[in-house]
């Protein structure tokens, strides 16, 4: 492997001060084969330029700092992060005042997890600039990971006194906040983070955490289905550049997954093609592009970049797993499965693929097989509510009435803020066809006592009429039909019509309901 150690050595002793140039390290072109030509030729071109500058004797030492630097921002553009570690190193040798080096250095030691130098690094760079808002946040979130709230809390508190609309500021005095157990003062800050910007995912989880350390679990549940692996990150301009900076995939790629973030489809799927001019077997990209085609409401599109990927790429599991679910909600049951198992067997714990698995054996008469993979679900995922309720559906499908009761009501239990359980429970004691388990007059407690909670919908009513009907109060019953009926003929619900007409023939005929949920009605 090339070296320029000696280069260096020999401009060392030329225009500049000896001591300006001492202790300079040893540089490398790395391994380019494995990248697009497009990016090893910028590589080379830079390495080219760092050579000539070394060698030229009129060279400056802020020059040739430049190009140390320049050449280190290439080569952590390219992931090549310990290429790229003596270059920073020998750009902050030459120009110590210039806070770029430091800066690079802080995030190249804090993506290899070496928190103590990322921390000694930042902390150089917020001397050279002790008002750079980016620099305090990224100590402070530091200092969290170290296990240190008190020194993380005045680098988040300078940072939001200096650009007080700093989300990623005030989401750290929230994580300051939780870490020291001040629960209250954790869920203003998180909850004022959500306030600025409602798409902060990452604020749900601690801030779910904080409710239920208060005792609120229904705000916990809430905020726990919200919860997204993200991060709140302060407005940084030199990474903005560095991720611009090379042309490849990676590049590409990065730039794309933004523009997801920011909801931005139409930008999000330029980025994905130019990337994929550049490697056209790139099964994150093309999976990418799939993503952004689907939620700009592209569905054939979608459909056609997952195809590719799973024929190119069939172990490529988010792939398969995103074919399954789109699928899945055309109602193409059979294909799905296909494709949600594939994902699987290359990703045997993965969780979402397993449920989704789950609900579409249940759409082709396979809920024993479903029941089967709810409970690995539900060892993987103990609060999953999806996977308990659907789990009960399948328990109905089997014609396993007391099964579905017992988990409704030991679901009630466990999520008593989750209003589906009693909801389900409800409408099976209203209707189920086995006579042990119906019961009419605790089906009636748990729809009034929904209806309390302000939980009406069409869904409720109907149940609140099966209950009725099961007790005997057919007129009763009616009553609550036909109003269904007619709110659902004047708000154009004609898809519902058939079945809330079916029912009231039965109420009118002192006739109850034997069919908890149609099939057009399975979840």
């Amino acid at each position: 492997m090339r070296t320029i150690a000696a280069l260096a050595a020999v401009v060392a002793a030329g225009c500049a001060p000896h001591q300006q140039r001492a202790g300079l390290q040893a540089v490398s072109l790395p391994d380019l084969s494995r990248m697009v030509p497009s990016a090893q030729t910028q590589i080379r071109d830079s390495y080219k330029a760092l050579t000539q500058k070394i060698a030229t004797r009129s060279t400056t030492v802020v020059e040739l700092a430049d190009a140390y630097g320049e050449f280190g921002k290439l080569l952590m553009a390219a992931d090549q992060r310990d290429a790229a570690k003596p270059c920073f190193l020998n750009a902050q040798t030459l120009a110590p005042a210039d806070f770029r080096w430091p800066y690079y250095l802080g995030h190249l030691h804090r993506k290899n997890g070496d928190l103590s130098n990322a921390v000694a690094a930042f902390e150089r760079a917020l001397q050279l600039k002790p008002a750079d808002v980016a620099t305090l946040v990224w100590l402070g979130n530091l200092h969290l990971d170290e296990g240190h709230p008190a020194q993380a809390s005045p680098r988040f508190e300078r940072a939001l006194s200096l650009q007080p609309s700093s989300r990623s500021a005030l989401f750290g005095l929230g994580r300051v906040a939780l870490a020291e157990q001040q629960y209250t003062r954790a869920i203003e800050n998180l909850e004022a983070v959500l306030r600025q910007d409602p798409q902060a995912a990452a604020v749900h989880y601690p801030l779910a955490m904080a409710y239920r350390a208060i005792g609120d679990t229904k705000q916990a549940e809430v905020h726990l289905r919200l919860r997204e692996d993200r991060q709140v990150l302060p407005a940084d301009p030199l990474i903005v550049e560095l991720e611009t900076l090379l042309e490849s995939p990676q590049t590409y790629e990065s730039r794309g997954i933004q523009a997801l973030d920011n909801k931005d489809w139409p930008e999000a799927e330029a980025l994905f093609r130019k990337g994929l001019e550049l490697a056209p077997d790139h099964a994150a990209l093309r999976h990418r592009l799939g993503t952004a085609l689907y939620m700009k409401g592209d569905v054939r599109g979608a459909e056609d970049q997952f195809e590719h990927v799973v024929r190119t790429s069939p172990g490529y599991h988010l792939a398969q797993y995103s074919l399954g679910v789109l699928l899945q909600t055309q109602g193409r049951h059979a294909e799905a499965i296909e494709h949600l198992s594939a994902a699987l067997k290359t990703k045997a714990n993965y969780t979402d693929a397993r449920l989704r698995l789950a609900n579409s054996l249940r759409h082709v008469s396979r809920a024993a097989d479903a029941v089967l993979h709810y409970d690995q679900v539900l060892v993987e995922a103990p609060d999953n509510t999806e996977a308990r309720f659907n789990r009960a559906i399948a328990f109905v499908q089997l014609h396993r009435y007391r099964d579905a009761r017992n988990s409704l009501a030991d679901a009630m239990q466990t999520h008593p803020d989750e209003s589906l359980f009693a909801h389900g429970l409800a409408r099976l004691l209203a209707s189920a066809p086995d006579d042990t388990v119906r019961d009419g007059a605790r089906a009636i407690a748990l729809v009034q006592m929904l209806l309390k909670k302000d939980q009406r919908t069409l869904d409720l009513g109907e149940t609140f009429a099966m209950a009725l009907a099961e007790s005997g109060r057919f007129d009763e019953a009616a009553s609550v039909q036909r109003d269904l009926l007619r709110g659902a003929e004047q708000s154009a619900l004609k898809a519902v019509v058939p079945r809330l007409a079916h029912n009231l023939a039965k109420y009118e005929h002192r006739e109850p309901c034997r069919t908890p949920w149609t099939t057009d009605e399975l979840p």
